[in-house]
């Protein structure tokens, strides 16, 4: 990944933070848009799933165990939830919006295949989806992140399934780094004090928002 002035490249940075549930994701994607804003960036978040759509509706039902689907299905409802935000996505950074997501593609495939998906099935649909400039994989035991507030509250919230999902993300991640290149895929450690954990992220990205990114976006899984 090219790094250049941002007045320069003109484009925004798409990052993107995966881990478990209940790891201080969405704590810290929050305080990053935050902190970007406050700097004199333009940004924006990007949750996934985006609960707001006629997609996203029933994927929040699925997930609040409101109502049951197929596998299969539910793994291709996640994957058209993303294509639906596709294009935002895509005109907001040749804007120059930083855009951070809160979930992705990854999550999709790790959750689908711990289910038992085969890997070959989950990772196709989001094929040529924008490519993250950079991913911050957040890492917390599933034991710890069970004894978190809240956990449990949705379908996925289990120490059994979070573990499995914890190895799907270690096959993903070799994925994206053998297809795309190692600085895509960073791991950060989210035990200690959300500042402490705030501060670890700052240092991954700063160059990426403060720097900028060149070229055009790049596209998931294809072959840059």
């Amino acid at each position: 990944m090219a790094i250049s002035s941002s007045s320069t490249s003109g484009r925004g940075a798409f990052i993107v933070f995966e881990g478990l549930d209940r790891c201080g994701k969405s704590t810290q994607v929050a305080r990053l848009v935050d902190k970007l804003e406050r700097d004199g960036h333009k940004a924006r978040l990007q949750k996934f799933p985006d609960r707001t759509t006629a997609i996203g509706k029933m994927i929040d039902a699925y997930l609040q165990s409101k109502a049951e689907m197929d596998d299969h299905a539910i793994h291709l409802l996640f994957a058209a939830n993303r294509w639906e935000c596709a294009a935002a996505i895509r005109r907001d950074l040749d804007d120059g919006v930083t855009v951070i997501a809160d979930r992705y593609a990854f999550s999709g495939i790790a959750f689908s295949s711990a289910k038992g998906l085969p890997f070959t099935f989950c990772l196709p649909p989001d094929t040529a989806l924008p490519l993250p400039d950079i991913t911050l994989y957040l890492t917390l035991p599933p034991s710890v992140a069970s004894q978190r507030s809240a956990f449990g509250v949705e379908r996925y919230e289990t120490v059994a399934i979070q573990t499995a999902v914890r190895e799907q993300f270690g096959l993903v991640a070799n994925e994206v780094k053998k297809r795309h290149g190692d600085g895509r895929w960073v791991e950060v450690s989210a035990e200690g004090s959300i500042e402490e954990v705030e501060s670890r992220i700052w240092g991954l990205v700063d160059s990426v928002v403060n720097g900028g990114v060149d070229g055009t976006v790049g596209e998931l899984w294809v072959e840059q």
